[in-house]
């Protein structure tokens, strides 16, 4: 097996673009600063301008000037600059672009900007990977395919991001978010166990056919290399339990953002003006529900793949073409969403004009600190809302790439030959092939390189033997599918809240 080739050769290539070009264009910042984006802050009133709607002081007598005049020598004043205003007062927000200058001060800015462009030359990583192995698939195969590395490691920065935000719900003293996180978190547990319980015939997870390949190869390896007899490592009952935990994690995971986009979507609607923009703006809020019901089998596989309709000698698609448009209506979907970002963040940042608004309908005072944090908090936590709108996508579109690449699938809607078990020669044991030395003679012998290449060319047919492309499909499948359903539904959720709950 060759490591060192093409696919290291593109990796090479992407982590020096990365390092070299990273610093001066970056993806994030032009999500957000760009003309494309058009973002618009409001800014804070100054204390100038709120003195001049702060009531006459009142006039102190002798006794209060000379308490103050000691104070003041004592340094012991209180007097920080801070006074109050009505709240019914008619102020007017000022009005600026969003730039990098400012956004460089927001809390989680440097983690937004990793994780955007990590995740985009990460997919440059991934095309090139995936044109090179269609052209010369032959050669491919001789290599590791690197470009998995980097879907990992994108997948494993968004699922710590996405726990980082969830976890800040914990810290402060009040538990009511603390509180819908855990609701939240069990009430999918629930309906994860519902799920893993519906048939194979209505539900495509392919956890079914994936237990049994990996139960399969598992024990033919254990009797092989370990001479255990035994009829599978894992128990069909224990695993769909660790699934139904981990679909509760997700689930929790996915709450907040979720009602975050719901509440974008709700202000974009009611700011909107144009009756074009609201119809685009409800088919990017569907379509995770219609990623939803392509693992549906009666909704949508086999209408397509199985029935024959009049005046046609055959189904619409095969199934390997209707995993190939469910892949690419993934990343469809994903582009749709960025595409619309803008007018989700504007619809965020304007949460300050409407704050300021919503004051002037209550009585009493307001401090002038209290009402500039007011309104600063709104553009502080930009970037904070941008991740949770962004880190689900990532999550998902990365879920489907390991899902098309891992479950062999394809991008031109031919059926890959899943290699079958006699292909790996799994009854070898990893000494056999070999030299049979033992480590110290191996590392003092000149043959030492291709010694160690062929331990792990053993290591390597073993692993893809015992995770079988099956496994995998139904693994990662099942995960994609849970995170597009979670996706939606904490969406979902927050419409019926915002609907229910929330005055116009």
């Amino acid at each position: 097996m060759a490591v060192l080739g093409v696919q290291f050769v593109i990796t090479m290539m992407m982590a020096t673009i990365l390092s070299r070009v990273g610093a001066h264009f970056s993806l994030a910042r032009w999500l957000l600063t760009s003309r494309f984006a058009g973002l618009v802050r409001y800014l804070h009133p100054s204390d100038e301008e709120l003195r001049q709607y702060a009531p006459n002081p009142i006039t102190k007598d002798k006794k209060e000037r000379r308490r103050g005049k000691q104070a003041e020598k004592n340094g012991s004043s209180k007097n920080d600059g801070t006074f109050n205003v009505p709240r019914n007062i008619d102020l007017s927000l000022d009005r600026a672009p969003v730039v990098v200058g400012d956004l460089v001060q927001l809390r989680f800015y440097s983690e937004y900007q990793w994780l955007l462009d990590f995740a985009a030359y990460s997919f440059f990583t991934y095309a090139l990977s995936e044109i090179y192995i269609f052209l010369l698939p032959d050669k491919a195969n001789q290599e590791v395919n690197l470009s998995l590395v980097w879907l990992i490691l994108v997948l494993g920065f968004s699922f710590r991001l996405l726990l980082t935000l969830t976890g800040q719900y914990f810290e402060g003293d009040e538990g009511g978010e603390r509180s819908l996180v855990l609701v939240m978190g069990l009430a999918y547990l629930l309906v994860a166990m519902l799920v893993l319980v519906v048939d194979e015939s209505n539900l495509e997870t392919g956890l079914d056919e994936a237990y049994r390949s990996f139960n399969a190869s598992a024990a033919a390896f254990l009797e092989s290399n370990a001479g255990l007899d035994s009829s599978g490592p894992a128990s069909k009952l224990v695993t769909k339990f660790f699934l139904a935990l981990w679909c509760a994690l997700i689930g929790a995971l996915f709450t907040f953002p979720g009602l975050r986009t719901a509440k974008m979507h709700w202000d974009s609607l009611k700011f909107s003006q144009s009756n074009v923009r609201n119809v685009l703006l409800h088919v990017g809020f569907i379509l995770p529900l219609l990623l939803t019901t392509l693992w549906i089998r009666p909704l949508t596989r086999d209408p397509l793949t199985q029935r024959i309709y009049r005046n046609m000698s055959k189904p619409l698609m095969t199934g390997a073409q209707f995993e190939t448009m469910r892949l690419y209506l993934i990343i469809l979907s994903v582009v749709y969403r960025l595409a619309v970002m803008p007018t989700y963040l504007q619809a965020y940042l304007n949460l300050a004009y409407q704050k300021v608004q919503d004051l002037k309908q209550e009585a009493g005072k307001i401090s002038n600190i209290d009402l500039q944090r007011l309104v600063i908090r709104v553009f502080y936590y930009l970037c904070v809302v941008t991740l949770q709108y962004v880190a689900p996508m990532i999550l998902i579109l990365y879920l489907s790439f390991l899902y098309k690449s891992l479950g062999d699938g394809s991008w031109n809607g031919t059926a890959t030959k899943i290699p079958d078990q006699d292909e790996c020669p799994i009854s070898k044991t990893p000494g056999e092939g070999a030299p049979d030395i033992g480590l110290g003679e191996m590392l003092n012998q000149e043959e030492t390189v291709g010694a160690i290449k062929e331990q792990f060319s053993l290591a390597w047919a073993s692993f893809k033997h015992i995770f079988t492309p099956q496994v995998f499909k139904g693994l990662l499948g099942f995960s994609t599918w849970w995170c597009c359903f979670s996706w939606f539904l904490s969406a979902a959720i927050g419409i019926g809240y915002q609907t229910y709950f929330t005055t116009a």
